[in-house]
């Protein structure tokens, strides 16, 4: 008796679990209005007046009646393109599985690192990467097959539920900075042997093409960057030179968005507290106050490098050198500070400034 109970629930559940996916497709509620049919002409009998008709509200004849209705319409809404990846948009109204990446490594060119990460991304799903025209920037993918795990232990077997093809289409701006990459799904085969899907579906299979694509280009992106931070940390990036009004300064080889964004976490670690900031003119305006080091923390290990200045209000100003940035350090009467004492806390100031931690 409880073998038979435990046999009825799992087909319960089953049951229940594929009505649950078809209802999300499907709307709730009555659907008799897919039944009705459109009212006669009112007969008006001789002798009375015929009332004043307005098609205002008529339906048009030339209305598609060959998709579905009722319970068969797909309420779905069409997913949508996310633009993850780094420099990465969409175009508005657009309803094509499409995005454009704009440049964000400059050392690399974008149309090749864009190819890259798709080639990839299509290998490592363990399907083929096809070359269909070099020039035109056309490529397809062999079959992606859906898959699904049936039976159970010595019984179980690989059911394929449907398979996929897509090509992949390579638009390049003539500037080289903006590169479009666009899905279409190009053949289908549904395991009943269809091989006509349904737009909305097709739309969702295409998108969800590209999202997984758009991810890789948001990896490499990623990795990219960390390799970048890995050679930095091996290197020196910081030196002692002039900015363009020939100040003495700290040369930094980074961009100036990118010191002027990780600055405030320095001040947070060496003591200077934000008192204010122009960003127009890329100035920081700070009070230092030189910690130290406690008893326990030389004991444990943890003493912290300190910068050996004088307590007081400081200027640090950012000026772009091709892609390298000049920061130079102004007292509050607005003086540079010279270049010995740049040099004299130079040891402090390298690391520092170079993220390294």
């Amino acid at each position: 008796m409880s073998r038979r109970i435990f046999i009825f629930l799992l087909l319960s559940l089953s049951l229940s679990a594929c009505s649950s996916v078809d209802n999300a497709k499907r709307a709730l509620g009555d659907f008799d209005y897919a039944k009705a049919s459109e009212a006669k002409e009112l007969i008006v009998p001789k002798g009375l007046d015929k009332p004043v008709y307005a098609n205002k509200y008529a339906l048009a004849t030339d209305i598609n009646t060959n998709g579905p209705v009722g319970d068969k319409v797909d309420i779905r809404a069409p997913s949508l393109v996310l633009p993850t990846a780094a420099s990465s948009r969409v175009e508005l109204n657009s309803t094509t599985a499409k995005i454009w990446f704009d440049k964000a490594i400059e050392d690399k060119d974008l149309k090749d690192f864009i190819l890259g990460a798709l080639k990839g991304k299509v290998i490592d799903d363990g399907v083929e990467f096809d070359v269909v025209n070099e020039q035109k920037n056309l490529y397809e993918s062999s079959w992606y097959h859906k898959t699904k795990e049936s039976g159970f232990w010595l019984w179980s077997y690989t059911d394929t539920l449907k398979s996929m093809r897509f090509e992949y289409q390579l638009e390049t701006k003539p500037h080289g900075r903006s590169v479009a990459l666009l899905v279409k799904l190009i053949d289908f085969k549904d395991k009943d042997g269809s091989t006509k899907m349904d737009p909305i579906e097709q739309q969702r299979a295409e998108v969800a093409m590209l999202n997984s694509i758009i991810g890789h280009v948001d990896y490499m992106y990623r990795k990219n960057r960390r390799e970048h931070h890995l050679l930095l940390a091996t290197q020196k990036i910081v030196t002692i030179g002039k900015n363009s009004a020939n100040e003495s300064s700290y040369i930094i080889e980074l961009e100036k968005d990118y010191l002027w964004d990780n600055l405030p976490a320095f001040f947070e670690k060496y003591g200077f507290t934000l008192d204010d900031l122009n960003e127009t003119k890329s100035i920081y305006y700070v009070t230092f106050v030189k910690p130290e080091n406690s008893l326990w923390d030389s004991i444990w290990g943890d003493s912290k490098a300190i910068i050996d200045l004088t307590n007081a209000q400081y200027q640090f100003k950012l000026t772009a050198v091709g892609k390298k940035t000049a920061l130079t350090i102004y007292d509050k009467e607005g003086k540079p500070l010279s270049a010995e004492t740049l040099l004299h806390i130079f040891d402090v100031m390298e690391p520092a400034l170079s993220f390294r931690d």
